[in-house]
């Protein structure tokens, strides 16, 4: 395409306004591919993720939102060419009708309400080995409170402060119950705020594993000053086919927020779905990130290694089968 012209100011703010999925979804529909609920990618470039309104092509390390900033960074068009084919599309070009549905309208957030006070939860979590210093963080800092059913509601938070995601858990030690507040948004999901000092990032499963992790080095060190910690608030379940599978949405939005990190410890559950999530995250990972595999010593995770550690031997129903802890517990009782 010629640009012997120069663009105006007014069709440099007309190519901005364009979006790139909405882009793609319009003119070249034939481009997008879906990978997951909310997110996409591309044929001709696969590391390029496109979710909640931005682009992040992992390869590169190269991001956006506008389709011009796509055009120019990844396509390689000149600006003023970029600006003129946009422009183009705008004026002259029908939308094509793809086969891309639009993402279903997200339902309010809004935290459940909380009990006049955190009792029940503070009880809760001690008996799973969880100190109290560490509690009365969460508490302030808002990560963690009891709502009025007397759940257990654990946070997760912008980078602007603002609340985005909660995780309930039952308080009661014989109830399984555990769901996500409707309207969460999962790119925030629980985590302790995270540090720049520090160039590392431990992940987990669920928010009692992070918390219980950090317990487990605060007893290691009088001088103990915390990490970054992010849960994926569920399990990973990678696809057969590597090349179809998307990291985890947390762990995408997390990197994007804190480019300080280089090192990702996955300290996922020490079971056959913690260990292939571990290994699918390790080699979808761009190389700029290094990474190691530090499952729990004891048990299935590491709730299950604090409780061992603190010989706490109180009944906590979870989901699922017996733990690795209990077969752990009755082979060294023989």
């Amino acid at each position: 395409m010629e640009h012997r012209r120069q663009v105006s100011k007014a069709e440099i703010e007309q190519a901005r306004k364009l979006d790139l999925l909405s882009y793609l979804q319009q003119y070249e529909p034939q481009e997008l591919v879906k990978v997951a609920s909310g997110v996409y990618s591309t044929r001709s470039h696969d590391s390029l993720k496109i979710s909640h309104g931005k682009w992040y092509r992992w390869s590169t390390g190269v991001g956006g939102v506008s389709a011009l900033d796509y055009l120019i960074k990844v396509r390689d068009m000149h600006f003023v060419d970029a600006v003129l084919h946009l422009c183009d599309c705008l004026r002259f070009m029908q939308p094509i009708q793809g086969n891309t549905s639009k993402a279903p309208k997200r339902s309010p957030f809004i935290l459940p309400k909380p009990n006049r006070n955190n009792d029940s939860v503070i009880e809760y979590l001690m008996r799973r080995g969880i100190g109290a210093p560490l509690l009365r963080f969460c508490v302030n800092t808002g990560r963690l409170y009891e709502d009025e059913r007397h759940n257990c509601c654990f946070v997760g938070f912008d980078p602007q402060g603002a609340p985005r995601y909660a995780m309930l858990r039952s308080s009661n030690p014989s109830s399984t119950f555990l769901r996500e507040v409707e309207g969460s948004d999962k790119r925030y999901s629980f985590g302790l705020p995270p540090q720049e000092r520090s160039h590392r990032l431990f992940l987990f499963e669920s928010a009692i594993d992070c918390l219980s992790f950090a317990e487990l080095q605060r007893m290691a060190s009088n001088d103990w000053k915390p990490d970054n910690y992010l849960s994926l608030s569920g399990v990973y379940q990678p696809k057969k086919e590597l090349s179809e599978t998307p990291l985890p949405i947390a762990l995408v939005q997390f990197l994007q927020d804190n480019p300080h990190i280089n090192h990702i410890t996955l300290c996922l559950d020490h079971d056959d779905a913690g260990l292939r999530a571990a290994m699918a995250i390790s080699a979808l990972l761009p190389k700029r990130y290094t990474t190691e595999l530090l499952p729990p010593e004891v048990g299935k995770d590491y709730n299950e290694q604090l409780m061992e550690t603190k010989n706490i031997t109180a009944q906590i129903r979870t989901r699922g089968a017996k733990s690795a802890l209990h077969h752990f517990k009755e082979e060294r009782q023989r």
